[in-house]
C-alpha cells in the first residue's frame, strides 16, 4: 500500500491543509493500492510561494550547473526505474512490460533529450545591433494526466528545469503514485529546495487554483479538451501563457497501394497498446472500398487474438483501462455506436469473457461507420477501432480532416512520395508514414482543439522561455 498523504513543498514532505482522503484504485483488481489527500487553494499557494522564492536563485544558475543537475536526476531515475514501473502498473493498469519499456522509458527519454538540447541550445543570438535573450519564463504550473503519467511529467519537468524554471506539479489524482516516486528521485538527485513542488488534488480545486494563481507565469496542461478549455479560462484573468496538449481522433489512411495486412495489423495493434488510452492513437481507419471487407476481417482477427489479463503477469498484451469513470464512458460510447448503426465486428459492450472484476474492455472493431457518428467524432480513449470506407484519395483526406481535433495522422502507402503528398494535406500537428515510430526529439502537439503548444525536444524548450530584445545604440 502506497501512503502518499503528504505534499512535497520547498524540499520537504508536508501534511497538507486539505484533509479529504482518497483511495488510489488498482484498475485490475478494483482494490485500493494507495492513499492521497486532496489539496486546497491554500496548499497550492504554499507550493507557489516556495517555487517563486526558489526561482530568484535557480533562474540565475549556469548552463553547466543545470547540466550537472539533469545528469544527477537521470542517474537517480535509472536507479529507481523498477519502483516507477511497479507504481504505474498498480495505479493505471499498464502491463508491467509496457510500464518498464514505454511508460518509464519515455520519462527517461525526455530527461535525456532535455540534457542533450540544453548542451547546445542557443539562449542568446545577435541580430545586427539587437541581442535576443531567451530567459526562463518563471514559475510553471504543470497539470498531468493518468494515461501516460511519467511521459507527461518528464516532458514538462525536464525542459522546465533545463532552462531554469521552477515548477508546481499537479499529477492526476487517479494515478499519483509514480509522481510521488518521481519526487523522491528528485530529492535523491539533489534538486534545490522549492525548484520542484508537488500538490495532489482534483482539477476544479487544485488545477483551477494553479491556473488562477497570480504568481504562476505559465501553465502546461495535458488532458481532455473540455478540461483544457477550463484551465485556459481560469488563467485568462492573469494573462499567463497556457500550453495545451489535448484530445485527438486521429485518422489512419490506408492508400490502395499499401500492404493491407501489415497496415491493418499495425493499426489495430496500436489501438490496443496502453488499452487505447493514447491521445494520438490511430482511432479511425480509412480503407478504399474494394479492400474494405478484407481489412475488416484482418482487424477482427487481430483484435480477437489480443491477450488480456492481470498486468503483473508475463505475456499480457493489454490490461484494464485506468479507472471506473473511463470504463463507464467507453461502455456508453460502445452502446451509442451500435444504436447509430455501426456494425460491431468483434468486442462491444461488457468485459471480456471470464473477467468479472477489473476495468477490462473488449478490443472492439466497428465497421460501416459514418464519420458523423459519435464513435467517429468523440475520443473514446479505449481499445476501439472505427473503420470507414472511402472511394477516392481526396475523399479520404476530407474525412480525415472532418473533426474538431488535429493531433496526429497516419498514412500507409507503397509510395513514400505519395504518402508525403497526402500528409501535407492533413490538418494535424504530426503525421506517421508507414508505421513510423514517434521521434522523441520532434515536436509533439496538434492543431485545432487538440491544443496550442508543442512538447518534446528543442521545441518543448520554447514553452518555458521568454524572449527579451536588448537594443544597443547604432
Amino acid at each position: 500500500m502506497y501512503d502518499c498523504r503528504k505534499f512535497f513543498i520547498n524540499g520537504e514532505w508536508h501534511a497538507p491543509a486539505g484533509r479529504s482522503e482518497q483511495d488510489v484504485i488498482n484498475p485490475a483488481t478494483e482494490q485500493p493500492v494507495g492513499k492521497i489527500l486532496l489539496g486546497t487553494p491554500e496548499d497550492v499557494d504554499a507550493a507557489v510561494q516556495a517555487a517563486r522564492k526558489a526561482f530568484e536563485t535557480f533562474s540565475q544558475t549556469s548552463r553547466a550547473e543545470r547540466i550537472e543537475l539533469l545528469e544527477q536526476v537521470i542517474a537517480a531515475y535509472k536507479r529507481n526505474a523498477g519502483r516507477l514501473a511497479q507504481a504505474i502498473s498498480a495505479e493505471m493498469g499498464a502491463p508491467l512490460w509496457l510500464s518498464e519499456q514505454a511508460q518509464v522509458g519515455l520519462g527517461l527519454g525526455h530527461l535525456q533529450t532535455a540534457l542533450d538540447v540544453l548542451k547546445r541550445y542557443e539562449f542568446e543570438e545577435q541580430h545586427g545591433r539587437t541581442r535576443l535573450i531567451r530567459e526562463p519564463i518563471g514559475v510553471c504550473g504543470l497539470i498531468t494526466p493518468w494515461n501516460w503519467p511519467l511521459n507527461q511529467i518528464g516532458c514538462k519537468v525536464a525542459p522546465a528545469l533545463a532552462v531554469g524554471c521552477t515548477v508546481v506539479l499537479k499529477p492526476s489524482e487517479v494515478a499519483p503514485l509514480s509522481a510521488h516516486v518521481f519526487a523522491e528521485i528528485l530529492v535523491e538527485a539533489g534538486v534545490p529546495k522549492g525548484v520542484f513542488n508537488l500538490v495532489d488534488g482534483e482539477g476544479p480545486s487544485v488545477g483551477e487554483a494553479l491556473a488562477r494563481h497570480p504568481l504562476i507565469d505559465m501553465v502546461s496542461f495535458t488532458g481532455s479538451t473540455r478540461a483544457g478549455a477550463q484551465v485556459a479560462k481560469a488563467a485568462a484573468d492573469t494573462v499567463k501563457r497556457v500550453s495545451q496538449e489535448l484530445g485527438g481522433k486521429s485518422a489512419n489512411i490506408i492508400l490502395d497501394d499499401a500492404d493491407l495486412t501489415t497496415a491493418v495489423t499495425n493499426g489495430m495493434r496500436a489501438m490496443v497498446l496502453n488499452s487505447g488510452q493514447s491521445c494520438n492513437a490511430p482511432a479511425r481507419m480509412l480503407v478504399p472500398e474494394p479492400m474494405y471487407e478484407r481489412a475488416v476481417q484482418i482487424a477482427k482477427q487481430v483484435a480477437e487474438n489480443v491477450t488480456i489479463g492481470d498486468p503483473q503477469l508475463p505475456g499480457i498484451e493489454m490490461g484494464p483501462v485506468a479507472n471506473q469513470a473511463q470504463f463507464g464512458r467507453i461502455q456508453a460510447l460502445l452502446e451509442a455506436g451500435a444504436k447509430e448503426g455501426a456494425r460491431v465486428v468483434t468486442g462491444g459492450v461488457g468485459r471480456p469473457t471470464g473477467m468479472e472484476r477489473g476495468y477490462f474492455v473488449k478490443p472492439t472493431v466497428f465497421a460501416d461507420v459514418d464519420n458523423r457518428m459519435s464513435v467517429a467524432q468523440q475520443e473514446i480513449f479505449g481499445p476501439v477501432l472505427v473503420m470507414i470506407p472511402y472511394r477516392t484519395e481526396a475523399e479520404a483526406i476530407s474525412i480525415a480532416n472532418d473533426t474538431v481535433y488535429g493531433l496526429s495522422g497516419y498514412v500507409q502507402s507503397a509510395d513514400l512520395n505519395r504518402a508525403m503528398r497526402v500528409a501535407a494535406k492533413l490538418r494535424t500537428g504530426m503525421v506517421h508514414l508507414n508505421g513510423a515510430a514517434y521521434d522523441i526529439a520532434a515536436p509533439f502537439g496538434g492543431y485545432k482543439q487538440s491544443g496550442n503548444g508543442r512538447e518534446w525536444g528543442s521545441e518543448g524548450f520554447k514553452e518555458f522561455l521568454e524572449i527579451k530584445a536588448v537594443m544597443a545604440p547604432a
